[in-house]
């Protein structure tokens, strides 16, 4: 929405600064997109006189001008300056614009500086109306009449100084988007004063010879009201100077008396019209539902083909406007034009924005009918855009024809001033809230408030209380601490899961991890690489062809983010993410994980050659710290099976007991890698956060440290196995000969390869491991070590086929 300052104090009576109604408005809800001041560009430019004008004595077009200038303002000293000009209306004696060296020119961009033309010199310029970017006119320079002012800045005798303020304007707000609407605001706030708008009917002279009719399918919902008059005798040319000024600020072009007067009250009003040429329109006017396939040619020099049920406006030769959106060429008005038909109607959002998104076609009408406009004043607009015609271009007009009726739009809600500080928390005097509603025109009747014809938006009781916190300034509401619902410490408001995925996030960003957030939705490609992609977890209205899907996992965002920063450079890489996986559609199927991956190597490079590709061992021992973060139970399983997106022979599970999987850790598949875009080698692990047990006892504390005061012992065990023998199957049956003295068991050596088959015998390895004893009541004599030894032994060969290595 644009106005100039100027056009707002025709409705607002206000000595507020620019400033101070540009503060205003942002604060209102009405955010100030751009302010420009003609002030700023035009500003230096002088009103001068050519004292001669004489031929340029080396080039035939071009005439070397002296010119009288004023550079202390009107009534100051004088100064004379040679300007070299080309422009042939350039004479002696002629009154012009100045531009002194040093001036910006916004019509050339050019900064003047002082120069030599065909070994003249020339210090200035003598401008155009296109070089000040006030219309397209560069025939010649400007040539204004002989008493203008000299001395005096062009714009404050051309009445240019009016700057222009654009708004971005909400779409649920739609009475501002007229300047009337704007004012109305900015009154209500204490910026000025409303000034009272009459609206006086113009007498019809005689019978309007066109009649008006809707289908009846479009009074209840498509065209409530439709009006016009016929006004014959109108003289079609030019508008006037101060409307056609207006139009050009806000970036219209000016195209006749009577295209511009209704292009005003779009923007004075918030009330769009249109004006067929009634010389050209057969019979009456028809508001119908198209039948479908007709073709327009519009004003705005395209053309349309109608769909079935698009509303327009026919007479007898058929249609002649797209209704609410833009009129037809067919009955356009032109200069020629002297009889035209004023229309003016109430068109239902909803068909206005179905019609205009359907045919491409934007117009400010449509812009505004689509929001809403005020449907009782259509009656109005049409009185007070006749008088304006009447005024400017002459004629007589008729009656008013009308079907239909201005819909009913009262409705009332309890106002309850005291909602004020539980809702908004400002403390505001109930007259202070009564009059600020009056002021944007609502009406109160004991306690109860009906809104005004042009706010489509209130809806409700708390919209009241929204308009009065509005008008009263946001900015005044000051943050208070809520009273505690109890005395004292208050309890803890995180629920364990919201403080377990805290830990999680913590722990991983400890390890050197970089949190990641994506969406929840993925392709179906990717979502049937780690198991997703069905028809359960189809989104029926995706926002793009790349979020289909609810995703099975979070390692596909992970990957996807992998490869989008080694595509930029980034090789080695640590990412995280803590979010929701779904393997369904309805509530109850989805899981929390806590997801990690690793790609490229594990260290920089360094002079010690400690820089090393990431592998399995490091994403299992990522996913264990998660789990003891979690306080997970020690005693857990690492199992080969795992889900078709890990590397089948370089990845495990981590469960507790054979069915409940606690998390999945490995290298990602190479089909996986590929199809994602990812390089090698990478290396993962989920957490499922919701199927890790919470300790059984919960305390705010953590135990006591319990040492024994006996001394450990630890032993070393070297046995022979068959090389498909796993590593955890022994570290299992040796911590199993004795749970009560065995703290610990670890492997710190393996022998494999030909040299081990060939000292052991083909398909042999051997696997050190050590048991670590801690007595809590004695110390342990040399023959119980030997028995726990022999037990060890013992259960390794039972449970593997091994035997002690000699």
């Amino acid at each position: 929405m644009k106005f100039t300052l100027s056009w707002l104090k025709d409705h607002l009576e206000t000595e507020a600064p620019l400033d101070a109604i540009l503060e205003a408005l942002t604060d209102l809800g009405l955010e100030v997109e751009e302010a420009t001041d003609p002030a700023a560009a035009l500003g230096a430019f002088t009103i001068a006189r050519v004292i001669e004008a004489a031929p340029h004595p080396n080039a035939d077009r071009l005439r070397l001008c002296r010119v009288e200038t004023f550079p202390d303002g009107p009534g100051g000293r004088t100064q004379e300056v040679q300007v070299v000009c080309g422009a042939p209306n350039a004479r002696t004696g002629m009154v012009g614009v100045f531009a002194p060296v040093g001036t910006h020119i916004p019509g050339t961009g050019v900064d003047l500086k002082p120069g030599v033309i065909r070994g003249v010199e020339s210090n200035g310029m003598l401008c155009s109306e296109r070089e000040l970017m006030i219309s397209d006119d560069h025939d010649g320079i400007i040539d204004l009449p002989a008493d203008a002012p000299l001395g005096t800045r062009f714009i404050d005798w051309a009445g240019l100084d009016d700057p222009m303020i654009y708004l971005k304007v909400t779409p649920n707000r739609p009475d501002a988007l007229g300047v009337r609407g704007i004012a109305r605001d900015l009154a209500a706030r204490g910026v000025g004063r409303l000034k009272p708008q009459q609206v006086a009917p113009v007498p019809g002279g005689f019978p309007c010879p066109i009649s008006v009719s809707i289908d009846p399918a479009l009074k209840e919902k498509g065209c409530p009201l439709f009006m016009g008059r016929l006004i014959r005798g109108v003289t079609n040319g030019p508008s006037p100077d101060w409307l056609q000024r207006r139009l050009r600020a806000i970036g219209l072009r000016p195209i006749s008396a009577l295209v511009d007067i209704t292009n005003f009250f779009t923007f004075d009003q918030n009330r769009p019209l249109h004006v067929f040429d009634a010389g050209l329109v057969k019979g009456g006017l028809r508001i119908h539902p198209a039948a479908g396939g007709e073709e327009i040619a519009a004003l705005n020099d395209k053309s349309y083909t109608l769909a079935p049920g698009m509303m327009v406006i026919s007479d007898e030769r058929g249609p002649e406007s797209i209704a609410g959106i833009v009129g037809g060429t067919a009955t356009g008005v032109t200069g020629a034009t002297t009889d035209v038909f004023l229309e003016s109607a109430y068109w239902d959002p909803i068909t206005i924005a179905g019609t205009g998104r359907a045919l491409k076609a934007n117009s400010d009408a449509r812009y505004r009918f689509e929001r809403g406009v005020d449907p009782a004043f259509t009656g109005p607009g049409l009185e007070m855009a006749t008088r304006m015609i009447l005024e400017l271009c002459g004629g007589a007009a008729s009656e008013v024809v009308q079907d239909g009726a201005v819909p009913d739009t009262a409705r009332s809600y309890v106002f309850d001033p005291g909602r004020v500080v539980s809702l908004v928390g400002m403390e505001i005097a109930a007259d202070e809230q009564r009059r600020t509603l009056e002021a944007l025109g609502f009406t109160l009747e004991d306690d109860r408030a009906s809104p005004p014809s042009w706010r489509p938006d209130i809806q409700g009781a708390a919209d009241l209380i929204e308009e009065v916190a509005r008008v009263a300034s946001l900015t005044k509401l000051r943050g208070k601490p809520m009273p505690r619902a109890e005395a004292g410490v208050p309890k803890p408001v995180l629920t364990p899961m919201q403080r377990r995925e805290a830990a999680a996030r913590r722990t991983l960003a400890a390890l050197g991890f970089n949190e990641c957030v994506s969406y929840s939705f993925i392709d179906e490609a990717a979502a049937r690489l780690f198991g997703g992609g069905g028809d359960a977890v189809r989104l029926e209205n995706p926002i793009s062809s790349e979020m289909t899907h609810l995703r099975p996992a979070l390692l596909p965002g992970l990957l996807r983010a992998a490869a989008r920063n080694q595509a930029r450079g980034f090789a080695d890489l640590a990412l995280f993410e803590v979010g929701p996986a779904f393997s369904g559609g309805e509530p109850g199927e989805q899981a929390l994980l806590a997801s990690g991956l690793r790609v490229g190597h594990a260290a920089p490079r360094d002079p010690h050659g400690s820089r090393r590709p990431v592998d399995v061992f490091d994403a299992r021992a990522d996913a264990e710290a998660v789990l003891a973060a979690l306080a997970a139970p020690e005693r857990l399983q690492i199992w080969r099976e795992t889900a078709a997106a890990w590397h089948p022979g370089r990845s495990g599970a981590i469960r507790l007991g054979p069915k409940l999987t606690l998390a999945e850790f490995g290298e990602i598949h190479p089909k996986v890698l590929a199809a994602l875009d990812v390089k090698g080698p990478a290396v993962a692990f989920a957490v499922w956060l919701e199927a890790v047990p919470f300790p059984r006892a919960r305390t705010t504390t953590r135990p006591a440290l319990q040492l024994s005061d006996f001394q450990a012992v630890e032993r070393d065990f070297a046995f022979v196995l068959d090389t498909r023998i796993e590593a955890q199957t022994v570290v299992a049956a040796a911590a199993g000969a004795d749970k009560a003295l065995i703290a610990r068991v670890s492997v710190f050596d393996e022998f494999t390869g030909p040299k081990a088959e060939a000292q052991m015998g083909p398909g042999k390895k051997s696997l050190a491991i050590t048991v670590r004893l801690e007595p809590r009541d004695r110390t342990l004599t040399e023959g119980e070590i030997e028995v726990v030894g022999a037990r060890v032994v013992e259960k390794v060969a039972k449970a593997t086929g091994g035997v002690l290595r000699g």
